[in-house]
């Protein structure tokens, strides 16, 4: 995305996709990454295009899929500090140890942390082998190192109730915000699992912020 204004919080970025996922989210909204689907973008143009592109952007944001399992998301966060870029990651949380050792190198500034369930008990149907300690001890990691960061949860039946919100809550509380995100079916990996749930309507919304505002900041992204 050669653009963006609203991903990384206050700089005009760009954004990277990266293939492949651990996770299997029904409802992830972009189905196409999360399986290796066909030959990437050469690195060498992407980074010389941001290089171009650097008196007008301040940031780039590394999304997916997940980018915490590419083997060389260290060196590609390097080379885009060495443009003088502001690196923001986007990830599910599911290996704190990778992202420590990019907060300790300094090649992230900031980071979006995608919680789908109560991190104590996720379901089979987002992640086949249980990710819970995993994600617990990225969110420790967070507010240990104080890096810039927010928490971010796609309200999406049946993973998103009360109980799994005040969870979800419960462990992220502090003061950095949390974004509810409508959930949108549109474009998902699993549609025929989605069509047998109802999603949250604006009240549940609304409802689901007054409990998580007891905790952290939390606004509705519609």
């Amino acid at each position: 995305m050669k653009n963006t204004a609203i991903d990384f919080p206050g700089l005009l970025s760009a954004a990277v996709f990266t293939q492949g996922c651990n996770f299997t989210c029904p409802y992830c909204h972009n189905p196409h990454l999360v399986r290796l689907f066909g030959q990437p973008l050469a690195e060498e143009a992407t980074v010389d295009f941001l290089r171009q592109r650097r008196p007008l952007l301040d940031g780039v944001v590394i999304s997916g899929g997940e980018p915490t399992i590419q083997p060389d998301l260290a060196d590609f966060c390097k080379k885009l500090r060495g443009l003088g870029y502001a690196v923001k990651l986007d990830t599910n949380g599911s290996a704190p140890d990778r992202v420590a050792d990019l907060i300790e190198r300094r090649l992230i500034n900031y980071l979006a942390l995608d919680l789908k369930a109560d991190p104590g008990a996720y379901p089979y149907e987002i992640a086949p082998q249980d990710p819970g300690t995993a994600i617990l001890e990225t969110i420790r990691l967070l507010k240990r190192t104080g890096l810039p960061h927010e928490f971010r949860v796609t309200a999406a039946a049946p993973f998103i109730t009360k109980k799994s919100l005040e969870a979800i809550a419960r462990a992220a509380a502090g003061q950095r915000p949390l974004f509810i995100q409508t959930c949108r079916l549109e474009n998902v990996l699993n549609p025929e699992f989605m069509a047998d749930y109802s999603q949250p309507t604006a009240d549940d919304l609304a409802d689901f912020q007054a409990l998580a505002n007891t905790f952290l900041p939390a606004t509705i992204r519609r």
